[in-house]
């Protein structure tokens, strides 16, 4: 199986380009799909039930490194858990699509962004955004979203629940 690892350079962003493809087999596919699952699972157990050495286990997890296929682990924080259960997606409008940049530079100053995507379609920029309520997202929409240079206007959809959250299928 190719899995194909794209990064594509914006004309508004410095992003290097790459089009590299990494090469998995079987057994890489199984690694992949036991740490997918459950990323603290012990190297020896997987090793086990696959039928080759932990060695081999971590050989092929760095060559999966090295190839860019794999980008890094982390915990995962609840966070209802901290207090924040208002989810939305923010539509923005920008004056001119010089404005990029600089309004991305402002919104990663803004830690409730969660995510920032440069779109096509009607917005520029769409970002998902974390609040602890309603009123905390009012704040943060007419505060600091709409104050950044170059937003003209803003298009906010709350999300009611999240019904799937995945990755994908290896």
């Amino acid at each position: 199986m190719e899995i194909i690892i794209c990064e594509i350079k914006s004309p508004l962003n410095s992003k290097i380009m790459s089009n590299e493809t990494a090469k998995i087999d079987g057994t890489d596919k199984k690694i992949l799909r036991f740490l997918m699952n459950d990323a603290r699972k012990p190297v020896l157990e997987i090793a086990r039930s696959i039928g080759i050495s932990g060695a081999a286990i971590h050989q092929r997890l760095r060559k999966l490194e090295a190839s860019g296929l794999l980008k890094g682990s982390k915990f995962i924080i609840d966070p209802k858990r901290m207090g924040y259960t208002t989810m939305a997606y923010i539509g923005i409008y920008l004056d001119k699509a010089m404005s990029n940049p600089q309004a991305v530079k402002q919104l990663e100053k803004i830690p409730e962004v969660l995510e920032c995507h440069y779109t096509t379609g009607n917005w520029s920029i769409l970002i998902k955004i974390l609040c602890k309520d309603n009123e905390h997202l009012m704040h943060v929409l007419n505060k600091e979203v709409q104050q950044i240079a170059g937003v003209s206007r803003t298009e906010t959809f709350i999300s009611l629940a999240q019904q799937i959250d995945r990755q994908i299928t290896i």
